[in-house]
């Protein structure tokens, strides 16, 4: 099969993998599978690939750790999407004022073609515009997977799925456990990017951090100004006269009738989230052309395709990853990945909560919480995987998903090979595999 040769068949649309979301998890976990071997599909409900990192952000994190000597912690499919950038145009690695480490800032229309060519070069199958509706499930194995498509409802059969939703939609349509973001700790906020241009960037860099916080603080105690968090960010892009930013704070949980809670996995809710998310861009970049040196003569020139989420649904998997794992820089034996982020929660209110591992560490990402608990053939990779609210607020970052997709769409080849039982994948085989693909698996 060929570059661009895989195509949806309505008729009898059977896969080896089967894989939900085409995020910074999803494409490499379908990319992955693909390579190995397996017929693989890969289902995304936006009109282009990339999730998050095309529709509402141009930075990777989390390839480096943070702190005076960035050491690199993630390659695999994820250096494969950098090179592949660069190709392209301009990448900018840029070092981080606001806490998370070096950031790889990319233009988000090149890496939507980048994500579309490693898939289409890989074999993967991809249907855009298409939503899971519904999933056919036989003591604990997921069969079928009911989509909504332009042309109607169809069937997709599978021996493996990979759940890189983000918002654990197969787990959800399964009937398989995971915590809703609110139900335990406070769900982290949603936020709507925007990007301006025609910045001063000479003139923007004659304050730093701390004045361009308080001028956000002044702003907002004028009461001239509607701005619900006080220290966002801007950043520079490879488009010269633009700036990047991650400012708007829209919390997202409510309540139903009966109490119970509910967040953006709701229409309702996410409705609402993006439209606030829409009025609070306005609002900040009016405070950034009235207030802040080098953006006198800026414009906003675009919004995110969609809104920012951090957590919705986080899946129970067989281990669970926790807060003291992280901040202890936990290793396991079967490690996929690993993460040197730090705890990053981006609770309600004016700040951001942030918790750093020792210097020059990271924690190991277990392909066992990328396993859903009550599922034998289903792997959740990304911002759903089996993890406490603290704990995902590190392990989160784009390029420990890719990491963790890389580990989930290499195992579902190997299951689905095999019976189609997750479980019965050798760790140390999949490690070794990951290995020859470019993945970091420990430190150096």
């Amino acid at each position: 099969m060929g570059p661009g040769d895989a195509t949806f068949d309505t008729v009898t649309p059977n896969f080896d993998v089967v894989v939900v979301g085409s995020g910074s998890a999803g494409s490499p976990a379908a990319i992955a599978s693909a390579r190995a071997g397996a017929r693989t599909l890969l289902i995304e409900k936006l009109p282009f690939l990339g999730g998050n990192s095309t529709a509402v952000l141009d930075t990777f994190y989390g390839f480096y750790t943070p702190g005076e000597r960035p050491i690199k912690v993630v390659g695999g499919v994820g250096d494969e999407v950098v090179d592949r950038l660069r190709r392209l145009g301009e990448v900018v690695e840029r070092p981080n004022t606001y806490g998370a480490g070096t950031g790889v800032t990319y233009l988000a229309e090149h890496l939507k073609v980048v994500w579309e060519q490693l898939a289409q070069e890989a074999g993967v199958t991809v249907l855009l515009h298409a939503f899971v509706q519904d999933a056919e499930v036989s003591e604990g194995r997921i069969t079928t997977l009911l989509i909504a498509t332009k042309a109607g409802l169809r069937e997709v059969r599978g021996s493996v799925f990979v759940d890189a939703s983000g918002d654990a939609d197969v787990c959800h349509h399964a009937g398989f456990g995971y915590e809703l973001a609110g139900e335990i700790d406070p769900a982290q906020t949603l936020t709507t990017t925007f990007r301006m241009v025609n910045v001063d960037h000479e003139r923007r860099r004659t304050i730093d951090k701390a004045r361009f916080h308080q001028l956000m603080e002044e702003a907002a105690e004028s009461g001239d100004y509607q701005l619900p968090r006080r220290e966002g960010s801007d950043h520079i892009t490879p488009i010269q006269g633009m700036t990047a930013t991650v400012m708007t704070r829209i919390e997202h949980v409510d309540h139903d009738d009966a109490g119970q809670v509910i967040n953006a996995t709701d229409p309702g809710v996410l409705t609402r989230a993006e439209m606030e998310g829409r009025r609070q861009a306005l609002e900040y970049a009016r405070f950034l052309v009235d207030q802040v040196p080098g953006y006198e003569g800026a414009s906003l020139v675009s919004l995110g395709s969609q809104i920012g989420l951090r957590e919705t649904r986080r899946v129970y998997g067989d281990y669970r990853v926790t807060r003291d794992d992280v901040l202890a820089a936990r290793q396991f034996d079967d490690q996929i990945g690993l993460c040197g982020a730090p705890i990053e929660d981006h609770v309600p209110g004016k700040t951001t909560k942030w918790e750093y591992l020792p210097e020059g560490t990271a924690v190991g990402i277990p392909y066992r919480s990328l396993v859903v608990r009550d599922g034998l053939n289903l792997l959740a990779p990304g911002r759903c995987f089996s993890a406490t609210h603290d704990a995902q607020a590190s392990i989160r970052s784009m390029a420990q998903c890719m990491a963790m997709g890389h580990g989930a769409g290499l195992a579902a080849a190997t299951a689905a090979a095999s019976g189609g039982d997750v479980r019965s994948v050798d760790p140390d085989r999949l490690r070794d595999g990951l290995r020859a693909g470019g993945a970091i698996l420990e430190m150096s």
